[in-house]
């Protein structure tokens, strides 16, 4: 017959484990948390520079737009692949 302070022990035991094992998944959400943080701000930054380029073409003479539309288009490249990969990274 197993003892009442020999069975405390194994629970405490028990216990300790699964605060630590609770301890590591909080570590790794907040890792992630600011990892996804980061990305958004990134992608956040390359979407208002695209957009930026996107209101010089509209700004532009009907002469000089098409001298921005290159800028442009390598913009929002940039953007779109900034995205694709984040959103690809989200999923798992």
């Amino acid at each position: 017959m197993e003892k009442k302070d020999a069975y405390v022990a194994k629970l405490k035991t028990k216990i300790d484990k699964w605060s630590n094992d609770i301890d590591k998944l909080e570590a790794k959400a907040k890792k992630a948390k600011d990892e996804y943080d980061a990305q958004i701000k990134s992608l956040r930054q390359k979407y208002d520079a695209a957009r930026s380029k996107a209101a010089e073409i509209q700004n532009a003479s009907e002469s000089s737009w098409q001298d921005l539309k290159k800028g442009v288009e390598s913009s929002w490249a940039i953007f779109k692949k900034s995205l694709d990969k984040a959103k690809a990274r989200f999923k798992k």
